[in-house]
């Protein structure tokens, strides 16, 4: 599109925008195709729309639309209410490419209950309301899979897919499968268990997937004691046995008061590109629905707004009548009949605790999920936080972390780790013997060792790294600083890891003066950056002890040009002790290393007598 075209088609919207109402309603755009690429609902039509193209927009996906809008079409309401109705009901007839939308129900499984003359009970992902009643979805497979396993010990449903029916099973054409046998069926293919008997199985199934739990069990407990009172004690125990499986899982689910009845909670957890929004649903006390939904953001939308819309499409999906919502903070939303609670304290406090919990635990799961299937999203995730926790300019591709060990000053050392892409790069390491520091002066060591990493980097043109971390506190990131940006004048940041008392890490420093970065010590990203500590200072402490062993074993033998291993060995051997082959003549070591080496090791302990 051309300038002038451009121009052309911006004055063309800007017509219609003038000409809006200031009433509630929703709003379309349309792109080149003619087709609806937005949705969006709004208090005042015509300031909500305007924003569009009056004002400078300073988020690109936003721009990106706005560069696609040919034309635009409103409706107006009455009410904010049925606006976000409205809106809700054209994002699903047109499921505009720019709107946030729920992730396709396909993703999440259900619970089916035939039509059939003995109707089966299954999970599906394909919905067909005509061949049954459908329950959930389910996003948490081990919750659905819980309540089939409670319905197959309950009811024992068929799970054959024969066509039965009254006349079959009259006639006599079935015979009983395996399932029989192994009592996991009861056979109402051949009459073992009457039609009624069967149906009011499956009544009590559904009864257990609506969430009503409760009223089945007390009716089973009532209907228990009344065979007993008829002294019909095998069919009593039978009840028993259901209500005690029932007991027990009515018990795992229940968290809150009786008194909450009939709830929805609601909660939001998010990412860079996606909401996750907690559907949970409390009937007498217990959970008997929660779900987590993805929500894929188009434009960088607000929780609010995707809350909202959330809460309508949830709902919908879920069948839910519940006259109570309780969310996380107020939203600017009103539905006829329905309550909104934003809790404080209390039972409804810790459910929406829950479902916050629930919301962030499937966010983390589904993360690492991705991160199982594509190990660098780990590591430029981890980046990325370190960049936030920092505010740094660009993110940390390369961090240097230095660390110095000597033992009173003696065999001083220093050790510098890379780590690329948040891994060690150990090609990168490197080891430094301290050259121009003598005695015990951590301080000047490092600025030494920094100042011959980097000055050789910049003479080399090796790239620099992005961040530097001291292993200690405020006093080496200051020296670290002195040299890199005083003598160097190079602009790398420096963070530092802090120990306590206790000699224990437990805070992050960044600045200038230094101040201490919020990050809790049990995250990922805090462990992540205490293993870069452990590292450096494993490999300085591998380092000087190796020095240190060098030293121990050094012999006045290493000293004499021309004696290599081999020959201290026989010397060794023979004479056990570097005193003994001293007082040795010289034939003894002759006769020991031959004539010329003999000859050499002779002259060198008597050479003060020539």
């Amino acid at each position: 599109m051309t300038k002038e075209e451009n121009e052309k088609r911006l004055e063309h919207l800007r017509g219609i925008v003038s000409n809006l109402p200031s009433k509630p309603g929703c709003y379309q755009y349309y792109d080149n195709n003619n087709t609806v690429i937005y949705v969006g609902k709004a208090k005042n039509l015509k300031n909500r729309v305007s924003s569009y193209f009056h004002k400078e927009v300073d988020r690109f996906k936003t721009k990106v639309l706005v560069s696609k809008i040919m034309d635009i079409s409103y409706t107006v309401v009455n009410t904010e209410e049925d606006a976000l109705l409205l809106e809700n009901n054209l994002i699903k007839k047109y499921k505009p490419r720019y709107n946030i939308l729920l992730k396709d129900g396909k993703t999440y499984p259900s619970i089916c209950v035939t039509k059939e003359y003995f109707p089966r009970i299954f999970k599906t992902r394909n919905i067909n309301r005509k061949w049954g009643t459908y329950y959930g979805p389910y996003s948490h497979l081990g919750s659905m899979y819980a309540v089939l396993e409670l319905i197959k010990k309950l009811y024992k449903p068929r799970t054959c897919r024969f066509p039965i029916t009254k006349e079959g099973i009259e006639q006599g054409k079935y015979k009983p499968c395996l399932e029989y046998h192994i009592h996991n069926c009861d056979a109402p293919c051949i009459a073992k268990q009457s039609h009624e008997e069967y149906q009011e199985c499956i009544t009590q199934a559904q009864e257990i997937l609506k969430g009503k739990t409760r009223e089945l069990s007390k009716m089973l407990f009532s209907q228990m004691q009344h065979l007993a009172e008829q002294l019909r004690f095998e069919e009593a125990e039978e009840l028993k046995r259901r209500y005690v499986l029932l007991e027990n899982f009515c018990a795992k689910s229940e968290v809150v008061s009786h008194t909450i009845d009939n709830v929805d909670v609601f909660s939001i957890a998010n990412d860079e590109n996606t909401a996750y929004i907690n559907y949970m649903h409390v009937t007498n006390g217990s959970i008997n629905q929660a779900y987590t939904f993805e929500f894929k953001k188009k434009l960088n939308e607000q929780d609010e707004e995707i809350l909202q819309l959330g809460i309508l499409q949830i709902r919908e999906k879920v069948g839910s009548r519940s006259s109570e919502i309780i969310i996380p903070k107020a939203l600017n939303m009103s539905l006829e009949g329905i309550t909104f609670t934003v809790p404080q304290r209390g039972d409804k406090k810790k459910l929406l605790d829950l479902s916050e919990m629930n919301g962030k635990q499937y966010r983390f799961d589904r993360l690492k999920q991705a991160e199982k299937l594509n190990p660098e999203q780990k590591s430029v995730r981890l980046m990325k936080e370190i960049q936030n926790a920092l505010k740094l300019p660009k993110i940390p591709y390369q961090i240097e972390m230095f660390d110095n060990s000597n033992i009173s000053g003696s065999d001083a050392v220093a050790a510098c780790v890379v780590f690329k892409k948040m891994k060690p790069s150990k090609k990168d390491y490197r080891k430094y013997t301290i050259k121009t520091v003598t005695g015990p002066d951590d301080y000047a060591s490092m600025q030494e060792v920094v100042r011959r990493r980097y000055s050789r980097m910049q003479d080399e043109g090796q790239p620099l790294p992005d961040l530097i971390i001291t292993d200690g506190g405020k006093g080496q990131m200051s020296v670290v600083r002195e040299v890199v940006e005083n003598e160097l004048h190079l602009n790398i940041p420096i963070a530092g890891l802090a120990k306590n008392d206790r000699h224990r890490t437990n805070e992050l420093l960044y600045g200038v003066p230094p101040v201490v970065i919020g990050m809790k010590t049990e995250s990922e990203l805090f462990r992540l950056l205490t293993h870069m500590q452990d590292e450096v200072h494993r490999f300085a402490i591998t380092f000087h002890r190796d020095k240190r062993s060098k030293h121990a074993l050094h012999s006045e033998l290493d000293d004499i040009k021309g004696i290599g291993p081999k020959s201290k060995s026989l010397l060794l051997n023979k004479f056990k002790t570097v005193k003994q082959i001293k007082e040795s003549d010289k034939q003894k070591l002759i006769e020991v290393l031959g004539v010329s080496k003999g000859k050499i090791v002779f002259e060198y302990f008597h050479q003060e007598n020539n």
